[in-house]
């Protein structure tokens, strides 16, 4: 009798154990999986900019300056070893900021702004840099669960056993958490 209850709670606790682990697998794989999608959208965004600046570069020639910042920054995203993604989001940030500017300057040349290649560039943009936002929204949600079940008891057993680490959640930039100074007087 002794060795059924023993046979019992070793099974029980093995069971445990494996659900625990498959658990930790599956929130991993959430946030590899996560990633991944930021990383397809970032893709996705610097396919659309050779084809915005071959646009833009027939009406804007006086702003050649943004163009060649637009090229340098998504070469430079795309030169960021895969596994750096505090880094790769950084410069993904600096990369928006810019295209927010060139999409502003399109305001100074009708031409441009009428032409329908460009506009319909600037719509596919707007809809990836949402997709990108939402991928950042889903990847750090997909990192407090890993977070929660790998110092949660007694999951935390079992992940401190087979070494599962935390990822880092993409953080905002400083810059960016600072509301604009706004002068009401501009606006009488």
């Amino acid at each position: 009798m002794g060795w059924i209850i023993l046979i019992v709670v070793v099974a029980i606790l093995a069971i445990w154990y494996v659900s625990a682990y498959n658990g930790l697998i599956k929130t991993r794989t959430y946030v590899q999986e996560s990633w991944s999608q930021i990383d397809v959208q970032l893709k996705r965004r610097n396919d659309l900019i050779p084809n915005l600046v071959s646009t833009t570069k027939g009406y804007a020639n006086y702003e050649q300056g943004t163009l060649k910042k637009v090229v340098a920054l998504r070469n430079q995203l795309t030169a960021i070893p895969a596994d750096d993604h505090q880094k790769t989001m950084a410069v993904s940030n600096e990369l928006s900021t810019t295209l927010r500017s060139l999409f502003a300057l399109s305001e100074n040349y009708p031409d441009l702004k009428a032409n329908t290649q460009f506009t319909n560039l600037m719509e596919e943009l707007t809809n990836t840099e949402n997709k990108i936002a939402y991928s950042r929204q889903l990847y750090n949600s997909s990192v407090a669960s890993m977070t929660v079940k790998i110092q949660s008891f007694p999951s935390n057993i079992v992940a401190k056993i087979h070494n599962f680490q935390g990822s880092e959640y993409l953080q905002v930039p400083e810059e960016e958490k600072t509301t604009p100074k706004v002068n009401f007087d501009d606006f009488k």
